[in-house]
């Protein structure tokens, strides 16, 4: 059940991300980091389209969280990388080359070889106080520092560092996901007594205003492919670290595993550099 939903979700973060790149590629450059970002995207249709499309994508990956483990639901999701690609193909008209193919190839062929061998166990619906304080503080000082290193970059690799805080934060926000999903069994109240609502809503906001921001770049290789390999990768290192959740108990089965994390990111990877190679010669 969590595979469909987290699949599912996958291609409705897709389809909404195509729809937001291209109304955000149109806001000026000297409006990227300004807090009223989404307050203005919210005024075209097109945008608002794809954050409901994002917000059924939403729905699905908390279902999914709900079910499964953290360590399978998230890195599902950069499967939406792959649906991408002919959603921008339709939308956006970018041409899909050989590298995009290739690079999708891997993305799938390693999420395969990691869902087949991984064997997640245990694992808590809630982490630790100083767990959740400690990677919090860890993940803001690496947002902010991949935030300044954008100033001034071209659009390529400042969508790219962009794209990289997104996705941290998109990892974190899973975490806290779990946890308010759990709350929810609990009744109302004790989801609006609960801080993990509140730090959700909170992180979901600047996650949200910074994919917007990579996204407003125009590079959408580079933005989704940082996105979607970070959120899986800092989804797996909190489940194991916090949420106390075991990939496998044999030792060679663990690292084929992580070997398939490996070859997933490297797909994204060239994805990512196959599309700037693409915007650069289109300039």
């Amino acid at each position: 059940m969590e595979i469909v939903l987290a699949i599912l979700a996958a291609l409705m973060f897709s389809l909404g991300t195509v729809l937001q790149q291209k109304v955000a590629s149109e806001v000026p450059d000297d409006e990227t980091m300004k807090a009223g970002l989404l307050v203005r995207l919210a005024k075209r249709p097109v945008w608002l389209l794809g954050i409901t499309v994002d917000g059924l994508g939403f729905l699905c990956q908390a279902a999914a969280l709900h079910f499964g483990k953290l360590v399978v639901v998230q890195p599902l999701l950069a499967t939406s990388v792959v649906f991408a690609l002919p959603l921008g193909r339709w939308i956006t008209k970018r041409r899909i080359t050989r590298n995009d193919l290739l690079g999708a190839l891997a993305v799938t062929g390693g999420l395969v070889l990691f869902l087949v061998l991984a064997d997640p166990q245990g694992g808590v619906q809630d982490a630790s106080t100083s767990g959740w304080i400690i990677s919090g503080a860890i993940a803001a000082v690496v947002c902010f520092g991949l935030v300044f290193a954008s100033r001034g970059k071209r659009p390529s690799p400042k969508a790219a560092l962009l794209g990289m805080s997104a996705g941290i934060l998109f990892g974190f926000s899973a975490g806290l996901t779990l946890t308010v999903t759990d709350d929810l069994d609990q009744g109302l109240v004790a989801l609006l007594t609960d801080w993990h609502l509140y730090a959700l809503i909170a992180v979901g906001w600047i996650s949200m205003t910074l994919s917007q921001a990579s996204l407003q770049t125009g590079a959408l290789a580079p933005a989704i492919s940082t996105q979607m390999s970070l959120d899986p990768l800092v989804s797996i290192l909190l489940g194991v670290v916090i949420f106390q959740e075991r990939i496998d108990d044999t030792f060679l089965e663990a690292a084929v595993a992580l070997l398939g994390l490996v070859l997933m990111v490297f797909g994204l990877v060239i994805l990512s550099r196959s599309q700037a190679h693409d915007e650069s010669s289109q300039t």
